[in-house]
């Protein structure tokens, strides 16, 4: 019987930290589902993502790792996905260590280690460092890059 992965995320500025989260998951099942949170929901958890929700979904979908990516729009659809996808494994990065120990009646669970080095915490502070002009200047190759990402799917 396959074995179905679900794990949760913002995916905000993609970078090799999070590929090789996607490609670990995938590696603990046959199929694997991202759900990717809303623009709406992130706002609730108190973050701004940087790129898109739209733009990041399908920056996501493209992931040659990934079977399925949905939005993910509350704190309680973790729960709920586990019924409706039939999941057998939960995972997520170690700094929600301890966070979904509740969805261990249901499924799995298990924190995947981070990529040492890299973080979206880490890049948006360096980001912050530049002035209005810049910002605006990568913003723009980052909605290029959206694009191509999306032409390409």
């Amino acid at each position: 019987m396959p074995k179905t992965v679900i794990t949760y995320g913002t995916f905000d500025m993609f970078h090799i930290g999070h590929l090789n989260i996607l490609k670990r998951l995938k590696e603990k099942g046959d199929r694997l589902i991202v759900a990717v949170s809303t623009d709406e929901f992130n706002a609730v958890k108190g973050k701004k993502p940087i790129i898109p929700f739209e733009q990041r979904i399908e920056i996501v979908r493209a992931i040659k790792y990934v079977d399925l990516a949905i939005p993910e729009d509350n704190w309680e659809q973790k729960r709920t996905d586990v019924d409706k996808y039939d999941v057998d494994v939960f995972g997520i990065g170690e700094d929600w260590k301890g966070k979904f120990d509740d969805l261990e009646d249901k499924v799995e669970v298990f924190y995947l280690p981070r990529t040492e080095g890299i973080s979206t915490t880490e890049l948006k502070r360096v980001l912050s460092n530049f002035d209005g002009d810049k910002v605006d200047a990568l913003k723009g190759a980052l909605d290029v890059i959206g694009q191509i990402v999306k032409e390409l799917s």
